[in-house]
Formats: C-alpha cells, sequence, structure tokens
C-alpha cells in the first residue's frame, strides 16, 4: 500500500505531520459520516417525541453501535439527562463496566461542559461531533457555562455562590479520600 503524508507548518513554527494509507481517511469519513448521521436522527426522536431538546448520540465499539440516545431532560425531569450522559449511562449499564475506553461517541452538536466532562471520566477513546454549540444557543439553548470559561459570556443566567467551606468542615472532608484510597487501586 502506498502511504501518504500532510505536512503543515504553522506560524508559530510547530510542524505537524500526519500519515495515513490512501483511502483511509475517506474510508473513516464514511464510518463518522454513518454514525453521526445516527446521533442526528436520535436528535429528532427526541424532539418529536417531547423527550427534551434536539441533542442526540450514538456509542460505537468495533463498528457497532451500543447505544444510541437522545436528550431526555423534559421526560425524565433531570437538567443532566442531556444525549451524551444519557448514552454514557446506558452504555456503562450494558457492558457492565464504567470505563469505556475501547468506544467511540458521536453527538449531533458539540458537548456542553458537563457532557465534555462525562466523556473524559468515561475513558472513551475518541469524540466526534456534527454541529458547533454556536448552533444550538441561536435558537436559545445557551451554554454559559461554555461562554464564561471561554469568557466570551455577556449575561450570568444563574446566580450562583459558589464558596469552599472552612475550617474543620472542609479537613473533614478531605479526610474521606485518605480514609478510603486503599478501596480504589484502579485509580
Amino acid at each position: 500500500m502506498e502511504e501518504s503524508k500532510v505536512v503543515e507548518a504553522k506560524d508559530d513554527g510547530i510542524i505537524s505531520v500526519a500519515s495515513s494509507f490512501a483511502g483511509h481517511q475517506e474510508a473513516v469519513q464514511d464510518r463518522d459520516h454513518k454514525f453521526l448521521s445516527k446521533a442526528v436522527a436520535e436528535a429528532y426522536k427526541g424532539v418529536e417525541c417531547g423527550d427534551g431538546g434536539p441533542f442526540g448520540a450514538v456509542i460505537v465499539r468495533n463498528d457497532e453501535i451500543v447505544v444510541s440516545s437522545h436528550n431526555m431532560v423534559w421526560k425524565c425531569t433531570d437538567p443532566t439527562a442531556h444525549a451524551e450522559v444519557t448514552a454514557i449511562r446506558e452504555a456503562c449499564k450494558k457492558l457492565n463496566k464504567i470505563e469505556l475506553s475501547d468506544c467511540e461517541i458521536y453527538a449531533s452538536c458539540e458537548p456542553c461542559p458537563m457532557c465534555f466532562g462525562a466523556i473524559h471520566l468515561s475513558r472513551i477513546k475518541r469524540l466526534v461531533y456534527g454541529c458547533k454549540a454556536e448552533a444550538a444557543i441561536a435558537i436559545g439553548f445557551d451554554d454559559f457555562i461554555a461562554d464564561a470559561l471561554r469568557g466570551t459570556s455577556f449575561y450570568q443566567k444563574a446566580q450562583l455562590e459558589i464558596k469552599r467551606a472552612d475550617g474543620s468542615a472542609s479537613q473533614i472532608a478531605e479526610q474521606v479520600f485518605e480514609n478510603t484510597k486503599a478501596k480504589f487501586p484502579i485509580y
């Protein structure tokens, strides 16, 4: 097989090299399109049945769909029941494990910080998303957390005070980790 290389020089002097076998990137693109289309179909499904907003996610392992899910916020009366989080919860139950390092996730939209955190914590090896968060923001799904992290927030939606406990309360909370660390050798 003939190998092709793509070399990209950036303004900061960093050179990146990507190599692949001819046709490999096209095959990956076709595969991504297939599974991302399933995630988008889930987004439509969730809206049509009234479960939640227009977001869908698919978790794939070995080119097979493990779970396909959509936003369930309204159905579950749960603000954390985003498509990605719901898919991760279902995949973990189905596979009977808490880390999904042999899986990929396809999301119809760029994940919010909570969903990205769940993807990271589940050790999913690859994330492919369709549209940028701005598409959801444009129709009223504001992501003020992401805006705050990016420094682009123009308003504060919720008045939330964040404070670390003082004195012995924080020390007691810290001790739980020291006192239980032997029970968690995988971390």
